[in-house]
Protein backbone atom coordinates (compact mmCIF):
# COMPACT_ATOMS: atom_id res chain seq x y z
CA UNK A 1 0.00 0.00 0.00
CA UNK A 2 1.17 3.75 -0.44
CA UNK A 3 1.72 6.70 1.50
CA UNK A 4 -1.33 7.07 3.89
CA UNK A 5 -2.40 10.51 5.74
CA UNK A 6 -4.96 9.60 8.37
CA UNK A 7 -8.67 10.56 6.95
CA UNK A 8 -10.41 13.53 8.40
CA UNK A 9 -13.29 14.64 6.60
CA UNK A 10 -12.95 18.47 5.23
CA UNK A 11 -15.72 20.71 6.76
CA UNK A 12 -18.68 22.08 4.61
CA UNK A 13 -17.62 25.27 5.15
CA UNK A 14 -14.05 24.72 4.74
CA UNK A 15 -14.78 23.40 1.52
CA UNK A 16 -16.66 25.82 0.24
CA UNK A 17 -13.94 28.73 1.47
CA UNK A 18 -11.63 26.51 -0.07
CA UNK A 19 -12.66 26.44 -3.60
CA UNK A 20 -14.33 30.31 -3.20
CA UNK A 21 -10.49 31.09 -2.64
CA UNK A 22 -9.53 29.51 -5.76
CA UNK A 23 -12.31 30.86 -7.75
CA UNK A 24 -13.70 27.61 -8.96
CA UNK A 25 -15.84 28.14 -11.81
CA UNK A 26 -17.17 27.17 -15.16
CA UNK A 27 -13.94 25.35 -17.23
CA UNK A 28 -12.48 24.63 -14.27
CA UNK A 29 -11.27 20.93 -13.47
CA UNK A 30 -10.92 20.06 -9.99
CA UNK A 31 -8.65 17.37 -8.51
CA UNK A 32 -8.31 16.46 -4.97
CA UNK A 33 -5.85 14.53 -4.09
CA UNK A 34 -6.42 12.13 -1.11
CA UNK A 35 -10.08 12.64 -1.66
CA UNK A 36 -11.84 11.07 1.17
CA UNK A 37 -15.12 11.09 1.10
CA UNK A 38 -15.36 13.22 -2.15
CA UNK A 39 -17.27 16.18 -0.61
CA UNK A 40 -14.67 18.50 -2.85
CA UNK A 41 -15.60 17.31 -5.50
CA UNK A 42 -19.04 16.91 -5.38
CA UNK A 43 -19.42 20.46 -4.11
CA UNK A 44 -16.86 22.04 -6.87
CA UNK A 45 -19.18 21.09 -9.17
CA UNK A 46 -22.72 21.13 -7.79
CA UNK A 47 -22.28 24.21 -6.21
CA UNK A 48 -19.25 26.20 -7.78
CA UNK A 49 -19.69 25.26 -11.73
CA UNK A 50 -16.96 23.64 -12.20
CA UNK A 51 -16.84 21.51 -15.69
CA UNK A 52 -15.09 18.29 -13.61
CA UNK A 53 -13.63 16.90 -10.72
CA UNK A 54 -10.93 14.39 -10.58
CA UNK A 55 -10.21 12.69 -7.03
CA UNK A 56 -7.59 10.00 -6.00
CA UNK A 57 -8.07 8.23 -2.82
CA UNK A 58 -5.86 5.14 -2.49
CA UNK A 59 -8.65 3.85 0.91
CA UNK A 60 -11.28 1.44 -0.79
CA UNK A 61 -13.24 2.15 1.44
CA UNK A 62 -13.98 5.77 1.15
CA UNK A 63 -13.69 5.45 -2.59
CA UNK A 64 -16.85 3.17 -2.36
CA UNK A 65 -18.53 5.45 -0.07
CA UNK A 66 -18.05 8.51 -2.45
CA UNK A 67 -19.28 6.62 -6.03
CA UNK A 68 -22.16 5.84 -3.97
CA UNK A 69 -22.50 9.84 -3.12
CA UNK A 70 -21.65 10.07 -7.00
CA UNK A 71 -23.95 7.96 -8.23
CA UNK A 72 -26.45 8.96 -5.79
CA UNK A 73 -26.53 12.75 -6.85
CA UNK A 74 -26.24 11.65 -10.84
CA UNK A 75 -22.66 13.24 -10.98
CA UNK A 76 -20.88 10.48 -12.72
CA UNK A 77 -20.66 11.65 -16.54
CA UNK A 78 -18.64 14.83 -14.08
CA UNK A 79 -16.79 13.51 -11.06
CA UNK A 80 -14.15 10.95 -11.93
CA UNK A 81 -12.46 8.92 -8.71
CA UNK A 82 -9.47 7.14 -8.96
CA UNK A 83 -8.71 4.54 -6.17
CA UNK A 84 -4.76 4.85 -6.16
CA UNK A 85 -2.10 6.81 -4.85
CA UNK A 86 -2.14 10.53 -5.35
CA UNK A 87 1.74 10.41 -6.07
CA UNK A 88 0.45 8.40 -8.95
CA UNK A 89 -1.92 11.01 -10.36
CA UNK A 90 -2.05 12.35 -14.00
CA UNK A 91 -2.53 16.11 -13.20
CA UNK A 92 -2.04 17.65 -16.75
CA UNK A 93 -5.77 18.64 -16.93
CA UNK A 94 -5.90 20.40 -13.55
CA UNK A 95 -6.79 24.15 -13.39
CA UNK A 96 -7.34 24.06 -9.31
CA UNK A 97 -5.86 20.99 -7.07
CA UNK A 98 -7.08 20.72 -3.65
CA UNK A 99 -5.16 19.72 -0.58
CA UNK A 100 -5.85 18.32 2.97
CA UNK A 101 -2.84 16.40 4.14
CA UNK A 102 -0.05 16.61 5.55
CA UNK A 103 2.93 18.63 5.99
CA UNK A 104 5.27 16.01 5.39
CA UNK A 105 3.04 14.54 2.40
CA UNK A 106 2.90 18.19 0.69
CA UNK A 107 6.44 17.86 0.93
CA UNK A 108 6.57 14.76 -0.95
CA UNK A 109 4.16 16.19 -3.16
CA UNK A 110 5.64 19.33 -3.91
CA UNK A 111 8.28 18.17 -6.84
CA UNK A 112 5.69 16.57 -8.48
CA UNK A 113 3.41 19.54 -8.72
CA UNK A 114 6.80 21.45 -9.85
CA UNK A 115 7.27 19.09 -12.88
CA UNK A 116 3.81 18.49 -13.93
CA UNK A 117 1.11 21.31 -13.05
CA UNK A 118 0.63 24.06 -15.86
CA UNK A 119 1.11 27.68 -15.81
CA UNK A 120 -2.22 29.31 -14.09
CA UNK A 121 -2.63 26.23 -12.02
CA UNK A 122 -4.25 27.14 -8.47
CA UNK A 123 -3.59 25.03 -5.34
CA UNK A 124 -5.22 25.51 -2.39
CA UNK A 125 -4.11 23.49 0.50
CA UNK A 126 -6.05 23.62 3.54
CA UNK A 127 -4.23 23.48 7.40
CA UNK A 128 -0.34 22.72 5.94
CA UNK A 129 1.70 25.25 3.48
CA UNK A 130 4.10 24.03 1.29
CA UNK A 131 7.39 25.23 2.39
CA UNK A 132 9.26 26.60 0.12
CA UNK A 133 6.62 28.56 -1.42
CA UNK A 134 5.24 31.97 -1.18
CA UNK A 135 1.23 31.74 -0.93
CA UNK A 136 -0.46 33.74 -3.30
CA UNK A 137 -3.17 34.27 -0.88
CA UNK A 138 -3.38 32.81 2.89
CA UNK A 139 -6.95 32.73 4.87
CA UNK A 140 -6.66 32.59 8.46
CA UNK A 141 -10.59 32.31 10.12
CA UNK A 142 -11.34 30.94 13.89
CA UNK A 143 -7.82 28.91 13.85
CA UNK A 144 -8.12 27.71 10.44
CA UNK A 145 -5.61 28.77 7.81
CA UNK A 146 -5.96 28.24 4.15
CA UNK A 147 -3.25 28.57 1.76
CA UNK A 148 -3.98 29.53 -2.16
CA UNK A 149 -0.93 28.61 -4.48
CA UNK A 150 -0.72 30.36 -7.80
CA UNK A 151 1.80 28.67 -10.35
CA UNK A 152 4.25 29.92 -11.14
CA UNK A 153 4.55 33.08 -9.01
CA UNK A 154 3.97 30.92 -5.80
CA UNK A 155 6.83 28.62 -6.34
CA UNK A 156 10.99 28.78 -5.74
CA UNK A 157 13.09 30.45 -8.24
CA UNK A 158 14.18 27.23 -9.68
CA UNK A 159 10.85 25.77 -10.38
CA UNK A 160 10.05 28.70 -11.78
CA UNK A 161 12.88 28.48 -14.36
CA UNK A 162 11.37 25.32 -15.14
CA UNK A 163 8.12 26.62 -15.79
CA UNK A 164 9.78 29.24 -18.35
CA UNK A 165 11.57 26.87 -20.33
CA UNK A 166 9.33 24.14 -20.20
CA UNK A 167 5.13 25.29 -20.06
CA UNK A 168 5.19 28.38 -22.21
Amino acid sequence: MGWTVPYLPTAPEIVRRMLKIAWVGSGDVVYDLGCGDGHILITAVKEFGADRAVGYEIREDLCTAALAEIEHQGLQSRVKLVNGDLFDADLHEATVITLYLDESTNQRLKSKLERTVKVSTRIVSYAYKIKGWKPTKKIRRHGDTIYLYTVPESINQNAYNHFDKEKH
